[in-house]
């Protein structure tokens, strides 16, 4: 369990779309075996250390013809931001993928000391 050493808890949130490979023929819709995307979140504020990051599918859009395989994660979670990071395998068609995320941690108040 993460605990927060003081009530200054900050939550940043947002929704991104990470590809839309069919309307241009992209490797997620026309490639096979093992595929990645990645892209960086910047956090509308810092947080003091890097926070909690959950990271969901939020709008999937896949072949019928093929066998669904999807794997989302958060990576290299920093204090200023974090990467998603999109995967498939195999037969796999994804035409696009909008991703969802939720980062709470602690944030700096006004008063704090911040030696830079």
């Amino acid at each position: 369990m993460r605990r927060f050493r003081n009530n200054s808890i900050g939550v940043d949130q947002g929704e991104m779309v990470l590809f839309s490979d069919y309307e241009h023929d992209g490797e997620m819709w026309t490639g096979d075996g093992p595929r990645h995307i990645r892209s960086f979140v910047h956090f509308s504020e810092a947080f003091v250390t890097p926070p909690v990051v959950h990271v969901s599918m939020s709008m999937w859009d896949m072949s019928n013809r093929a066998n669904s395989r999807a794997d989302v994660q958060a990576s290299d979670i920093a204090a200023e931001g974090f990467a998603i990071i999109f995967r498939t395998w195999g037969d796999s068609k994804v035409a696009r993928v909008r991703v969802s995320w939720l980062a709470i941690g602690e944030r700096y108040e006004p008063d704090d000391w911040r030696i830079d």
